[in-house]
């Protein structure tokens, strides 16, 4: 059983060596390396970003960060995306609001994305943010410890990168792709 200052460790050694998107629920290899989708009409996506690349059902931009792979005009999603919705809800809400809008306490992670990559995401995940002024105390806790949100960062990521973008709407997404292997896999060895 890996403790939380080793899983923190391995997501902060993975930011200092540019590789933050193999993160433990990422790290178990799969039985067989599945292909990338090479058809460039596979890739296609709503949206601004465009997926590079898609192995395991996890779609990657051109920089190898996470992305969403949204079609059938917003009503179909990606494995991840649909995940991070599901974790974002479960974890993220209480605070930063419905959808990532923001709230009176916290605020719109839809906005801060968008100047934000993968890795300045994780940093603040992991360790925590505090923004300090005359008129206001603003604290995001530290989740490094918290599998919850560790196991599935890049999910989280990609589902408010999708709403940072303008490609996914509010609300639960309609329709999504099937839950890869790779996924359960993973998600096993990172909750142990």
């Amino acid at each position: 059983m890996r403790g939380a200052d080793g899983m923190a460790g391995i997501v902060l050694a993975g930011l200092a060596a540019g590789s933050l998107w193999t993160i433990p629920a990422r790290a178990a290899p799969p039985a067989a390396p599945a292909p990338a989708v090479s058809g460039a009409a596979d890739l296609k996506s709503d949206g601004p970003t465009q997926p590079a690349k898609v192995q395991d059902g996890q779609y990657t931009d051109k920089n190898g960060d996470p992305t969403y792979h949204i079609t059938d005009d917003g009503k179909k999603v990606d494995w991840y995306t649909m995940s991070g919705y599901l974790r974002y809800n479960a974890n993220c809400i209480v605070c930063h609001g419905p959808d990532g809008m923001g709230s009176t306490y916290a605020p719109s992670l839809v906005d801060a994305l968008k100047g934000m990559d993968y890795a300045h995401f994780a940093g603040i995940i992991v360790g925590g943010k505090r923004d300090v002024n005359a008129a206001q105390e603003l604290v995001m806790p530290a989740f490094g410890d918290n599998r919850n949100v560790m196991c599935y960062m890049p999910d989280i990521y990609t589902y408010l990168r999708a709403r940072s973008d303008g490609a996914l709407g509010r609300n639960r997404p309609p329709e999504h792709e099937p839950k890869p292997a790779a996924f359960e896999k993973a998600e096993d060895a990172c909750m142990k």
